[in-house]
C-alpha cells in the first residue's frame, strides 16, 4: 500500500454502523491506511454506539455540520440517503467523497473505479481532475458490479460473443436487517412457528427467490437493473455489457455467482485462467475445491472454479465464482483512496 505524505489526516466513515460501515473500518486497519484518526459517523438513532478503532473503545458520532472536519477522505457506506444529505458538507470541508451506497453515481455521475482492473479498463474519471476546478466525486461499484466488469475485463481477448451471469446475492446486501430475517426465518421454520418478513416480503429461508415480497424495497428486479446500469455504464464504450440475472439465495454473506461465455471457437482454459488472474482473480487449480460462500470468507479477491468448457458448444465455457461481498466492496472502496494518495 502507498505511504502517505505529510501530514496524516482524518478518515470518516458514515454509516459506521452498518456492515459495510464496519468492513471498511476493518480494511482501513488492516491495510495500515494512513489516516490520524477513523471518524465513525452514523444517524442520531446510532450515535453513541460504543465500538472500536485500532484497538481503543471509541463511540459512534452524530452527523452534523461539523462531521467532517479535517478530514481527507469520507467514504459513505451506509444509506443512500445518508449520502445525498451529506456529500456536499464533506466534500465542502475538503474531503475527497467515496460513495459506497451508489447513490451518487447514478444521481450526481460521480466517477465509477476499479483499481484492479486499471490495466485493462483505466478509469473513466469524467470533467473534474486533471487540474480541473471541478472536483471529483468517486464511486465504488457494487460487488455484483465489480465481479460482472471484471468477468467481462479478463475475457476481452478474444472477446466473446456473448457472457451471461447469474448472480446469487446473500440477505447481508440488505444490511443486518436482512441477515436478522434470514436468521429468524430459519428458527421458526425449524420451530414449525409462522414466519416474519418485514425485509423480503416472502420466505427467503430455506428458498431460491427470482422476486420478492409485494411490498418489498428495493424488488429484486430494481436491483437487477440497478446493476446491470452500473455495469453498462462502466464499460460504455471499452466493452460489451454482460446479460444479468439475479436469484436470492438463503445465505448470509458472500456473493456466489456462474457465469457463460461463448466464443467463436474453443479457447484454451490455461489462457482464460492467466487472463483472469491479471484481472486479480483467484483461479483455482484443477485438483482444488470449488470456491464456496463459505471459503471465500475474510478474502479481498474475486475466486473462480476451473474453468471449464460446455459439453454441447464448442465455444462455450463456464465459471463459477464467489467473493466477499462486504470485503470485496470495502477493499476496492479502501484501494481508490490508496491511488488518490499515490498520485497525489
Amino acid at each position: 500500500m502507498p505511504s502517505a505524505a505529510g501530514h496524516l489526516s482524518r478518515t470518516a466513515i458514515v454509516g459506521a454502523s452498518s456492515l459495510l460501515g464496519k468492513e471498511l473500518k476493518l480494511v482501513l486497519e488492516d491495510r495500515n491506511f494512513p489516516s490520524a484518526d477513523i471518524v465513525l459517523l452514523d444517524t442520531t438513532a446510532m450515535a453513541g454506539t460504543l465500538t472500536e478503532s485500532a484497538g481503543e473503545p471509541t463511540f459512534i458520532r452524530p452527523l452534523d455540520e461539523d462531521s467532517f472536519e479535517g478530514a481527507h477522505f469520507a467514504f459513505f457506506a451506509g444509506s443512500a440517503a445518508d449520502a445525498e444529505r451529506n456529500w456536499q458538507a464533506a466534500q465542502n470541508s475538503g474531503a475527497t467523497v467515496i460513495d459506497l451506497t451508489g447513490a451518487l453515481m447514478s444521481n450526481h455521475s460521480a466517477a465509477a473505479w476499479i483499481p484492479a482492473l486499471a490495466s485493462v479498463l483505466p478509469p473513466l474519471r469524467g470533467s473534474g481532475g486533471n487540474g480541473s476546478p471541478q472536483r471529483i466525486v468517486y464511486s465504488s461499484p457494487s460487488p455484483a458490479a465489480i465481479i460482472a466488469c471484471t468477468v467481462a475485463a479478463a475475457l476481452r481477448e478474444p472477446a466473446p460473443e456473448r457472457i451471461a451471469m447469474t448472480f446469487f446475492p446473500p440477505v447481508s446486501e440488505r444490511d443486518l436487517a436482512g441477515v436478522e430475517e434470514l436468521e429468524n426465518q430459519t428458527s421458526s421454520l425449524l420451530s414449525f412457528r409462522q414466519i416474519a418478513k418485514p425485509v423480503f416480503g416472502t420466505q427467503v429461508a430455506f428458498n431460491l427467490l427470482t422476486g420478492y415480497g409485494e411490498g418489498s424495497r428495493p424488488a429484486l428486479e430494481t436491483m437487477r437493473s440497478t446493476i446491470g446500469a452500473e455495469v453498462a455504464r462502466y464499460l460504455a464504450g471499452r466493452l460489451r455489457a454482460p446479460a444479468i440475472q439475479l436469484v436470492q439465495a438463503p445465505v448470509f454473506y458472500g456473493y456466489a455467482f456462474s457465469a457463460y461465455a461463448e466464443f467463436v471457437a474453443a479457447q484454451p482454459a490455461e489462457a482464460l485462467a492467466g487472463a483472469f488472474a491479471k484481472s486479480g482473480v483467484k483461479v483455482a487449480a484443477s485438483e482444488d475445491a470449488a470456491p464456496t460462500n463459505v471459503s471465500v470468507a475474510g478474502e479481498s479477491e474475486i475466486h473462480l472454479a476451473p474453468i471449464g468448457p460446455d459439453p454441447n458448444v464448442a465455444g462455450g465455457v463456464w465459471l463459477w465464482g464467489a467473493a466477499d461481498n462486504l470485503r470485496l466492496s470495502a477493499t476496492n472502496a479502501v484501494r481508490i483512496a490508496e491511488e488518490l494518495i499515490a498520485i497525489a
